[in-house]
């Protein structure tokens, strides 16, 4: 594996952690329970492991530059921006979301999941979108 592997695994991950919170998210929409707690379990690794992935990336490559022009330059950077402002507030959500039900504390749990719930699948999502945009078009 070499360093420009990075950007694919980051976007397989961020794919895998958007099915996980999807599925996760109907689960528990249809009281499965324990498949709900096995798919946000798996999110909460696949997603672990992208922030890894990505920070090491970045640290050993540094940024890429955005090569398109007109009008999808000015899509990526409204994408790229919503991104990372919701990537930075996601974390301590998705942290206090899993706190608040290992500690068995369901009904803040829920209420605070309704919302993190959308913004992780926004986050997971737009980061495959972003890579696509970077490195495939």
């Amino acid at each position: 594996m070499t360093l420009s592997d990075f950007p694919a695994i980051n976007a397989t991950l961020n794919g895998i952690s958007a099915c996980l919170i999807i599925s996760g998210g109907i689960f528990i929409s249809r009281n499965r329970k324990r498949e709900h707690v096995l798919c946000m379990a798996g999110a909460c690794v696949t997603s672990s492991l992208f922030l890894i992935c990505y920070l090491y990336y970045h640290y050993h490559h540094g940024s890429t530059k955005y090569q398109g022009e007109g009008f999808l330059r000015t899509v990526y950077f409204s994408i790229l921006l919503s991104h990372t402002v919701l990537a930075v507030v996601i974390l301590p959500m998705v942290i206090r979301t899993v706190y608040l039900a290992v500690s068995q504390q369901l009904e803040k749990h829920k209420r605070i999941a309704k919302i993190t719930l959308p913004i992780w699948i926004y986050v997971s999502i737009t980061g495959v979108v972003i890579y696509w945009m970077l490195y495939r078009l």
